[in-house]
């Protein structure tokens, strides 16, 4: 299993509801072939460049374990949920 960190952005106008969905989604996903080692939310930060004609964003970043196949399941589904506006994923190297 390999270590990775995901950063995902959504539009600051997303209900609590809805960021509990797309939370609970990518844990269902990861949750299928690996574990995740902590959620943390940073909130509501300036983006550094306007995406979409919007200057702020709600920061998610979660660190999980999971095999080579989970970042290629996460990035299609976060590509595809229209209240994310951005979304990185980095193989953390353990050197």
């Amino acid at each position: 299993m390999n270590k990775y960190e995901l950063v995902y952005i959504l539009k600051t106008a997303t209900d609590d509801e809805t960021k509990e969905k797309v939370a609970n989604k990518i844990k269902e996903i990861i949750e299928t072939n690996g574990n995740i080692e902590s959620i943390d939310v940073w909130g509501n930060k300036k983006l550094a460049y306007e995406i979409q004609k919007l200057t702020d964003g709600y920061y998610v970043l979660v660190k999980f374990n999971a095999g080579a196949d989970i970042p290629k399941e996460l990035d299609r589904n976060l590509k595809i949920m229209d209240q994310v506006i951005r979304h990185l994923i980095v193989n953390v190297d353990n050197n």
